[in-house]
């Protein structure tokens, strides 16, 4: 099998501009609706809203690579980062660095990029790990860099990256590369942001030069190169949606790894930060409907409905699965069916509710402002 980074050309990708640029105009004029929907929001609903979006990046980036992490140690990481107010919990290794690399993104995406950048990411990703030889600091193991699935005696190699011994040579080029490519040099060499981000991404996971971490790092940077690009931090929900089309993304990378004709991985990962883009403002808008939705209803709710309505808006975009159901009303509340049933007739009546299905089959959703995606 011959790779991509064997190629004679190599570092040299190939891509026809032209089947991105109507992606490209769309998530410029996406950005500039996501940044203006943000003026109607209060400075304490923008800072939740940072800290929701920041915080769900974090476990969903670590989420994609099979690590499952607490989401309460890592908000209050974020908080405390920000310098914020936090309970002053204790926060585990895993936890505490994902939430470091994710503040720092967003409070540094201007800077440029530099193998100590780099590095400090790789230590914060890695705090707390005993089992690495190198910690923030190129690979250095003589084994290949493989990427395999499958039984150990039938392994499926997917990819091998370029030899541990010229990771410095590999670098030198994509990081020299990445920071003259950025719009803010008004040069020859600027490309549109989500070419960059998507160029970025794949070169880098492609020379994959940690011993771990480098799908995280890898998604971090594309994000700093669509900030870099727009002046500001994104605020997208991109690997929340890689995570939930996985296996699309794995195949993608997959696809795009023996050859630097690249457009088709471009087209896809163009399109998936616009799919992140759009639930961003979803998100956003989400927000603002759940500040109108308690100034509407302030004062008319018992502590019951008040308790299953904070329970629902705590589920966010996606609510309960299938929707509210008088047994979950009933096992938040722990509250009778007969009085279940006259708290959310009476919530349907106020508007705070929406009602589809009978018997059995009835579920209530939040009336707000949004098409939440269920």
């Amino acid at each position: 099998m011959t790779w991509n980074w064997q190629q004679k050309n190599w570092p040299i990708f190939a891509y026809d501009a032209r089947v991105l640029s109507d992606l490209e105009d769309q998530f410029l004029h996406g950005s500039g609706v996501l940044m203006g929907a943000l003026k109607h929001m209060n400075d304490e609903d923008r800072q939740n809203l940072t800290i929701e979006l920041i915080s769900t990046e974090a476990l969903k980036t670590s989420e994609i690579e099979g690590e499952i992490l607490n989401r309460t140690s890592v908000q209050a990481s974020i908080r405390r980062n920000f310098g914020l107010e936090t309970d002053g919990r204790r926060i585990p290794p895993a936890e505490r660095g994902i939430a470091e690399m994710m503040s720092d993104l967003y409070q540094s995406y201007d800077t440029s990029l530099s193998h100590a950048k780099l590095f400090e990411w790789h230590k914060m990703l890695t705090s707390g790990r005993r089992d690495l030889t190198d910690i923030g600091r190129y690979r250095t193991h003589e084994d290949a860099m493989q990427v395999v699935s499958g039984a150990a005696h039938d392994p499926k190699v997917h990819f091998e990256a370029p030899p541990s011994h010229t990771m410095h040579k590999e670098m030198e080029p994509f990081i020299g590369w990445f920071n003259q490519s950025g719009v803010h040099r008004k040069g020859q060499s600027a490309l549109p942001a989500l070419t960059r981000a998507g160029l970025a991404h794949l070169w880098f996971v492609c020379i994959h030069p940690f011993e771990d971490g480098n799908g995280r790092i890898g998604r971090a940077i594309s994000e700093k190169a669509l900030s870099q690009n727009l002046g500001q931090p994104t605020l997208l929900s991109l690997s929340q949606t890689i995570q939930s089309g996985r296996k699309s993304y794995y195949q993608a990378l997959e696809d795009n790894n023996k050859d630097l004709e690249i457009t088709e991985w471009l087209f896809y990962f163009a399109n998936t930060v616009l799919e992140a883009q759009k639930r961003s403002q979803d998100l956003i808008d989400f927000l603002i409907g759940k500040v109108q939705f308690y100034d509407r209803l302030r004062g008319k709710l018992n502590k019951r409905q008040d308790k299953v309505i904070a329970r629902m808006f705590k589920e966010g975009l996606d609510g309960f699965k299938g929707g509210l159901s008088a047994e979950n009303y009933i096992s938040i509340t722990g509250t009778s069916p007969a009085t279940t049933t006259r708290d959310l007739a009476d919530l349907v009546e106020k508007g705070a509710l929406r009602k589809t299905g009978k018997l059995r089959h009835t579920r209530y959703w939040l009336n707000i402002d949004v098409e939440a995606k269920r």
